[in-house]
């Protein structure tokens, strides 16, 4: 299946497809967390119709159950699209200031500009983690950014 993925700059980004039965949908990925899924109903590429918005919990709960592992893929296809946006995995190590805190302490996203945008934790992945996500030793933190940023997390983690 070909997925379109269109950068949407101050919004987010748009993935668009068409299912087997021949309808045009489209899921917009906005940058502050929520998502809106529209529906293409003619030939008109600019006629779209809002069928609903999911809450970034909402879209979590989606998103685990249709396979969050998919979710560092794109990203890393993204960044391959994008010049100087990078993706990276840091490992919160035993020892780590941070085992057993929140994300939000960090304060990663704050103090290097890069975002967090899953945590793998053995077989499971935490998507869009809230800051009040909990991290654990051997956690991997998916991280998107510029490559100074993503060093700058791992700084961060490393204490």
């Amino acid at each position: 299946m070909d997925v379109t993925e269109v950068l949407l700059p101050g919004v987010g980004l748009r993935y668009e497809f068409t299912t087997t039965d021949g309808q045009r949908i489209g899921v917009v990925a906005r940058r502050r967390g929520d998502f809106e899924f529209v529906a293409y109903p003619g030939d008109d590429p600019d006629e779209v119709r809002l069928l609903f918005r999911l809450s970034e919990e909402e879209a979590d709960a989606v998103t685990e159950i249709l396979g969050a592992p998919r979710i560092a893929e794109r990203f890393a296809d993204l960044t391959r699209e994008v010049p100087g946006l990078n993706a990276g995995q840091v490992e919160v190590t035993a020892g780590s200031p941070f085992d057993g805190r929140t994300l939000g302490e960090t304060r990663a996203r704050t103090r290097t500009g890069a975002s967090i945008v899953a945590i793998v934790r053995g077989e499971d992945v935490i998507a869009s983690p809230a800051p009040g996500q909990g991290l654990q030793a051997r956690d991997i933190l998916v991280v998107i950014g510029t490559q100074q940023g993503i060093t700058g997390v791992e700084r961060i983690l490393a204490g």
